[in-house]
């Protein structure tokens, strides 16, 4: 198949594997008479779910005989079969920022199994506007398996994990308690330098300047139109 195929190798691997997961494609290996070991491959039109293993049943008049069949019991580390609410929200988010392209039409169970991968993009801060930039420009045609393409793009363009710079610290001069970038004293104090104006005294400031300004209203008053100075 792949050297008839304009896709490469790896593109008829890559669809073969999602045939095979969703249950239409399916490899058996049988032994031949001589010994030999062949793969025979099969192809449905549906898809064919793994029938589970029969359980013995004890003949008749074999009661109490032998050790008991006792049913399988479920793995707890297994993946549970309903998706829990991260999982269900990660599925919601893929399929509104891939709604806008219909190439890219996938089914909840491929859905399934991108969710922690898109996951991983929502824990680093990344919306659904992101995700959709980085999944629907420049998809190739034919695209033969939307679900490969957006686990590629997903795991090529997952971003780093946004950190928040740590606040500057600013320490205080041993004399006057001005701040200071680093401890010590600050340059007015150590005779370098004026002292910078304190932040914080604008209201006095601006108070003092309304109170002159009257002061020079009123003496222009009473010295005929000439502007008192002080």
């Amino acid at each position: 198949m792949a050297d008839t195929s304009t896709q490469g190798r790896g593109a008829v691997q890559r669809a073969l594997k999602e045939l095979k997961n969703a249950g239409y494609y399916r490899v058996d290996t049988v032994r031949m008479p001589d010994g030999t070991v062949q793969s025979q491959a099969h192809v449905f039109d549906t898809p064919q779910v793994a029938r589970p293993p029969a359980v013995p049943h004890p003949a008749a008049g074999e009661a109490g005989v032998g050790r008991a069949v006792t049913p399988p019991v479920k793995n707890p580390e297994e993946v549970p079969t309903l998706p829990d609410e991260q999982t269900r929200a990660a599925v919601a988010t893929l399929f509104r920022a891939i709604r806008p392209e219909p190439r890219l039409r996938l089914g909840e169970a491929e859905a399934l199994r991108l969710a922690p991968l898109v996951v991983e993009w929502l824990e680093r801060g990344c919306a659904e506007d992101e995700l959709a930039r980085a999944l629907l420009p420049g998809l190739p045609a034919p695209l033969h398996s939307p679900a490969a393409l957006i686990r590629d793009r997903l795991r090529r363009k997952l971003p780093p994990h946004r950190t928040v710079a740590p606040p500057v610290a600013h320490d205080e001069c041993a004399r006057c308690h001005d701040p200071v970038p680093r401890p010590g004293i600050c340059r007015a104090c150590a005779g370098l330098g004026s002292r910078t104006p304190a932040v914080g005294t604008g209201a006095a400031v601006t108070a003092s300047g309304v109170a002159r300004a009257r002061a020079a209203l009123r003496g222009q008053r009473g010295g005929h139109g000439r502007l008192a100075t002080t």
